[in-house]
C-alpha cells in the first residue's frame, strides 16, 4: 500500500460521481481530494458531502501540484479531450467508459500516456468483483472443459427512464455505453477478439425526456453481434437501450464440452454465479469472498494506488480499453456493411486480483 494516499480529483460530476466518491472512501491508500464540473454547483454539492476542494475549471484543478490522478467522469464524447488535457498537465488518468469512440483516438491516448510514463486506465473494472473473479477461477480450473460459446445480453432499458440527461447515451449508443462491459469480461476471461459481423437498427427513434421535451434518435438502439475471439470461441453479443429489466435474458453464459457457467450480471459485484455439468442442472458456485454489494468503482482507483505503490503495471490498462473501442468500431463497420469485420489489436491482459487465484 502507499505510504502516502494518492490524491485524487474527479472531473465530471454528474450521476457516477456519487458513488465513485463513495466508493472510494474504503480505501486508505487514496483521498479524494477535489473535483469539477462544467456546471460548478456539481462540484461544490460533491465535495461538500464527500471532501476535497471544489475547483471552478478544470484547468485550474490540474495546476494544482498536489493532485496525482483524475478520475474522468464527462461525457462519452469528451473522454478524448480530457484525458488528452490530463496526461498533458502530468496527471495519471482513470477514465470512464469508453476510452475513445475510435481505435484511432484511443491509441492515441495509449501512447500519450506511455511516452509521458503516466497510468491510464479506464471502466469497466468489473472484472475485479467478487461475482466476476469467482467466474474467472471457475473457467481457469478446467471444469467447463473448453469454451467454445458465450452469450453475452445487455438490456439496459430506455435511459430517459432513470437518468436526468439521456442524450449523450444515445449519442453513442449501447454497444459503446454498456457493450463495454461483456466486451471486456470476455477479452479479459478468454483471448482478445479477431473478427465481428454485425446488425443493427434503431428501434425506438422518438423519445420524451423525464422533463417532456422529445428527443429523436439515430444512433442503433438494438445490436447484435457475433465476435470470434483469437482462440475460436464466438461470442454472441446484443445490446439495446429499449428492453429493460423486465426483460429474462440477462447476462453471460460461457457454454463449454464439460459444462457450462452462468453469470447473472456483468455488472454487480454480488451477481450471481452458477455452474452446470454438461446435462445436468445449475447450482451457485461459492463465491472465491464474501462480495461487495453492487459496484465497487473506488477498487479501479485503489489499484492504480497499489501498483504505483508496487512498482508494477495495473490490471486496468488503456490497451485493452483501447482493444475493446476497436471492436465497438468493427461492430459499427460491419453493421453498417453488413460484412465480417477484422480486428488487430491486441494487449497484455489482466490477471486475477490476489484473493481470485
Amino acid at each position: 500500500m502507499t505510504t502516502h494516499p494518492l490524491r485524487v480529483a474527479i472531473a465530471g460530476c454528474g450521476n457516477i460521481a456519487g458513488p465513485y466518491a463513495k466508493t472510494m472512501q474504503a480505501y486508505p491508500q487514496i483521498e479524494l481530494a477535489g473535483a469539477t464540473d462544467v456546471f460548478p454547483e456539481r462540484a461544490r454539492a460533491l465535495t461538500a458531502e464527500y471532501g476535497g476542494r471544489a475547483y471552478a475549471t478544470l484547468d485550474e484543478m490540474l495546476a494544482d501540484p498536489s493532485i496525482d490522478l483524475v478520475v474522468n467522469l464527462t461525457i462519452h464524447h469528451a473522454h478524448p479531450a480530457v484525458i488528452t488535457q490530463c496526461l498533458e498537465a502530468g496527471k495519471h488518468v482513470h477514465s470512464e467508459k469508453p476510452l475513445a469512440m475510435s481505435y484511432g483516438e484511443a491509441q492515441q491516448l495509449v501512447n500519450l500516456a506511455a511516452a509521458r510514463g503516466l497510468r491510464l486506465s479506464c471502466s469497466p473494472i468489473t472484472y475485479m468483483g467478487e461475482a466476476q473473479q469467482t467466474a474467472w477461477k471457475t473457467i481457469r480450473s478446467g471444469q467447463l472443459g473448453q469454451v467454445r460459446v458465450v452469450y453475452c445480453e445487455v438490456n439496459w432499458g430506455r435511459i430517459e427512464s432513470w437518468h436526468p440527461n439521456p442524450g449523450p447515451f444515445y449519442e453513442v449508443g449501447a454497444l459503446f455505453d454498456v457493450g463495454v462491459y461483456p466486451l471486456t469480461l470476455v477479452t479479459t476471461f478468454l483471448a482478445p477478439a479477431r473478427r465481428v459481423v454485425a446488425y443493427g437498427k434503431v428501434l425506438h427513434p422518438d423519445r420524451v425526456t423525464q422533463e417532456g421535451a422529445p428527443f429523436h434518435i439515430e444512433t442503433p438502439d438494438w445490436i447484435v453481434a457475433a465476435v470470434e475471439l483469437a482462440d475460436g470461441t464466438v461470442v454472441r453479443l446484443t445490446t439495446n437501450f429499449y428492453v429493460g429489466g423486465h426483460g429474462k435474458q440477462k447476462g453471460l453464459e460461457f457454454h463449454g464440452d464439460l459444462g457450462s457457467l452462468y453469470l447473472s450480471s456483468f455488472q454487480d459485484f454480488h451477481a450471481a454465479v452458477e455452474f452446470s455439468p454438461f446435462g445436468e442442472s445449475y447450482a451457485p458456485v461459492p463465491y472465491v469472498r464474501e462480495p461487495f454489494q453492487g459496484v465497487d468503482w473506488g477498487r479501479s482507483v485503489a489499484e492504480i494506488a497499489d501498483a504505483i505503490a508496487e512498482n508494477r503495471a495495473q490490471r486496468s490498462s488503456g490497451a485493452q480499453a483501447a482493444h475493446v473501442v476497436e471492436i465497438c468500431g468493427a461492430i459499427s463497420t460491419s453493421l453498417q456493411t453488413g460484412r465480417p469485420v477484422g480486428v488487430a489489436s491486441n494487449f497484455t491482459p489482466p490477471w486475477p486480483m490476489e484473493w481470485g487465484e
